[in-house]
């Protein structure tokens, strides 16, 4: 008898990884696709939708081709708030994949502002208007895009978030999940579904929209033709809160951060819809059967972004790893500071039209310098919401995964700045908290908790620095925030 294997699937900003984990969750086997960002405006993030389906498919069928078992449970996370249209007949993408990062929902969101109506969408949405969330994107589409309205008069037209067309494509029905659902701007926390108010005041058309369904369970099936076998989807969830039952953090008060294109930090908050303080925001975790909980997130949109645009445009090192080591050959930042902004400020400052800025140089600020200072720009941005956190729950540790993770400095200027050790596990928490949510929805795994008990920590890291220290460049750096956000 062949062993049963689960299936993660990973659908990032910048890559699809698959990964073939055993029933312990241990990662047995990995394949990654790279895909590519387009920018054809200013402030225009773009994906195509037909090379994200390729790119899922063909990572699944590197791991399927000789697999050592069945896979008996597979789950699908992905990149969030990034939306696109299809027909709903031929399948075909009728618009680019607008990422999460796409700024051009602005004007849009501005004049449902002037209107009176962000007081109510954030009371019951739990988000402010920002350009991130999925609803003013999709609204744009459908003011904008001339083959939206045309499929919208035909009746055939579909829109989503990218893990609702993967499933609509490879067969597991036009659905979403409740999470991801949390993050449109559409969905009124502690109700199921779509809110029809909602929709009508972004004037998306319920219609449109994917059904709503629990994060596991039974959620059909993935089938290719290029795939010997078909896979049952048994774990769908939007990335970050994959990452937050990735990382073991399962029960209230365990926090976690995310360290990719952006940094993305979430606390897990309970059965009751919580009401955080520092402009930071509620958001489903999962839902499980009829049970659903909670998490409080608070997003940094440019972290590895920063740092790759460091070394592709002003050309300080080869790569972000290479990047990490110039920064460590330089004791502090020399009076350098860096604010990765390049879309926007998140939680909890919430200024999209804030720029990256690097500061305070001088003829002996050194390439070292300007490196470690971009990754104290980090590691401060992620205390901002560390700090906002406090306010609501404790933090005692931060359990941490990503790229970004890997660099030694990286973990070391993290828990300095927050007063706090820092967990990282030994897998990549996204992909493994799908694994893990398909498990429990197939009955591999009696709970999350079960789950957690299986994701080991292997390195943690503590604070060198006391709080006295801390304190005083916290609030030189929000200072340094508040002034640089201004700048254009």
């Amino acid at each position: 008898m062949t062993p049963p294997l689960l299936m993660g699937i990973d659908e990032g900003t910048t890559a699809v990884k698959a990964v073939l984990f055993d029933e312990r969750l241990r990662p047995l086997r990995e394949a990654r696709r790279e895909k590519a960002n387009r920018h054809p405006e200013p402030g225009w993030v773009e994906q195509d939708g037909e090379e994200v389906l390729r790119a899922v498919v063909d990572a699944v069928a590197e791991l399927l081709h000789d697999a050592p078992g069945d896979v008996v449970a597979c789950g699908l996370d992905h990149q969030g708030e990034s939306v696109l249209a299809w027909d709903r007949e031929s399948g075909a993408p009728l618009t680019p994949i607008v990422v999460w990062q796409d700024k051009r929902s602005q004007e849009i969101l501005d004049r449902i502002a002037a209107d009176d109506g962000e007081e109510e969408i954030r009371a019951r949405s739990g988000l402010p208007l920002d350009p991130y969330f999925s609803a003013g994107k999709l609204a744009w589409l459908l003011e904008r895009d001339a083959a939206v309205a045309r499929a919208r008069e035909a009746g055939t037209l579909r829109m989503g978030t990218v893990d609702s067309f993967l499933c609509d494509r490879l067969g597991a029905g036009f659905a979403t999940d409740a999470s991801t659902a949390s993050r449109t701007q559409l969905h009124a926390l502690g109700a199921p579904g779509f809110d029809a108010w909602l929709c009508e005041r972004f004037g998306v058309p319920i219609d449109v929209l994917p059904a709503v369904r629990a994060t596991a369970g039974e959620l059909g099936t993935l089938r290719h033709a290029s795939w010997p076998v078909e896979l049952p989807l048994r774990g769908q969830v939007v990335d970050q809160q994959a990452a937050l039952a990735g990382a073991g953090c399962v029960v209230p008060g365990r926090v976690k951060a995310t360290y990719g294109t952006g940094v993305f930090v979430l606390a897990h908050a309970g059965e009751d819809v919580p009401r955080p303080a520092g402009g930071l925001l509620p958001t489903v975790a999962w839902r499980i059967g009829e049970r659903t909980e909670y998490a409080i997130d608070g997003g940094v949109f440019t972290a590895g972004a920063m740092l790759e645009w460091l070394c592709g445009e002003l050309g300080l090192a080869a790569d972000p790893a290479a990047l990490g080591a110039l920064a460590r050959a330089a004791d502090d930042a020399a009076g350098a500071r860096v604010l990765p902004a390049l879309a926007g400020i998140g939680a909890p400052w919430w200024r999209p039209d804030a720029h990256a800025v690097l500061s305070g140089l001088d003829g002996g600020t050194s390439r070292a310098n300007v490196a470690r200072a971009a990754f104290e720009g980090i590691a401060w941005r992620v205390a901002d919401v560390v700090a906002a956190i406090r306010e609501t729950v404790e933090v005692r540790t931060l359990r941490v995964d990503g790229g970004l993770t890997n660099e030694p400095l990286m973990l070391q200027l993290q828990a300095d700045a927050i007063g706090a050790a820092v967990e990282a596990g030994g897998a990549d928490a996204t992909v493994a908290g799908a694994a893990a949510l398909a498990a429990v929805g197939a009955g591999v795994l009696g709970s999350l908790a079960e789950a957690a008990e299986l994701l080991p920590v292997d390195r943690r890291v503590e604070p060198r620095r006391d709080d006295a220290w801390r304190a005083t460049e916290h609030a030189r750096w929000r200072a340094f925030v508040t002034t640089a956000a201004e700048l254009r």
